[in-house]
């Protein structure tokens, strides 16, 4: 990538820094395997995923990074489950806001590992473009109202971020598939394993009301369409829910709120997909 190289030793100098910002949730901490080499622990109030088998292998992927700051409680989960000489593969980025790329910069400099993400990604992963700006006149509760408080600029990953392969694999993640699941983002994807049929949906939806504080802080569970703040395209959102619903998923961890399991998530999907644009959809704001 022209003009990206020989940054490597100092990614901190060309990216302006997020700052740690005091929101958290009560299941902050909070961790549960969905597979035996599939973990995740929310990190105030955004998941991230661990992929690997500790059974088997020291060896791991990270599966988005957290709200800023969060690179020592990440690199504790990693040890905790992996053990002390843990080995960070990749990372896996579901898209690039503010509170998905949180630790990135900070793993890239201590590990030196590729970064993968969709293509249509990748102008706000190479310091290109900025995302648009929180809606904070969207339709919602207060957390829309402050949105235009979070960081909306994009980051510069140099020579460490790569396209996605354009057949679908995902790298270090054998059997799994990405799926493009655009509207959140232009280039936002989810990650699927067809074999159990395990969804990683990123924000594609969430199982949270991410607009009101007291849903966000308490984590009450509630189906929904992707953040309606930073979301900039309502009929591609859908179509990606009607996407995921169709490949039948037994089991989906969203990039906010607790798992969708087998024995809800059919009948909460379908329920997303007929009533989408009356509970997903805002009826205003400057996205609609």
């Amino acid at each position: 990538m022209e003009g990206h190289m020989n940054h490597s030793n100092d990614l901190h100098k060309i990216n302006k820094e997020f700052h740690y910002m005091p929101i958290t949730s009560l299941s902050s901490g909070n961790g549960f395997n969905l597979a035996n080499d599939l973990y995740y622990e929310t990190i105030q109030i955004v998941n991230i995923c661990l992929y690997g088998n500790p059974n088997l292998s020291n060896e791991w992927v990270l599966i988005d990074t957290g709200m800023p700051k969060s690179f020592d409680k990440i690199i504790e989960i990693a040890e905790k489950r992996f053990g002390k000489s843990h080995k960070l593969k990749a990372i896996i980025l579901t898209h690039g806001h503010f509170d998905h790329v949180g630790a990135v910069i900070d793993l890239i400099q201590k590990y030196k590992i590729p970064v993968f993400a969709h293509e249509e990604e990748l102008q706000y992963l190479t310091g290109k473009n900025n995302y648009p700006e929180p809606d904070g006149t969207v339709e919602g509760g207060l957390l829309a109202k402050l949105s235009p408080l979070f960081p909306n600029e994009g980051i510069n990953l140099a020579e460490f971020i790569h396209v996605l392969p354009s057949d679908g694999s995902v790298p270090e993640m054998p059997e799994w598939q990405w799926i493009h699941t655009p509207g959140h983002t232009p280039g936002h994807i989810s990650l699927f394993r067809e074999e159990d049929q395990l969804l990683i949906a990123g924000d594609a939806f969430i199982n949270v009301k991410q607009d009101s504080i007291y849903s966000v802080l308490t984590q009450k569970k509630e189906i929904n369409g992707p953040p309606r703040y930073l979301t900039t395209n309502w009929e591609e959102a859908y179509q990606s829910v009607k996407k995921l619903h169709a490949i039948n998923p037994k089991k989906a961890i969203t990039g906010h709120g607790y798992p969708l399991l087998e024995d809800e998530i059919y009948e909460k999907l379908d329920f997303l997909v007929k009533n989408f644009h009356s509970i997903a959809k805002p009826d205003y704001g400057r996205f609609v």
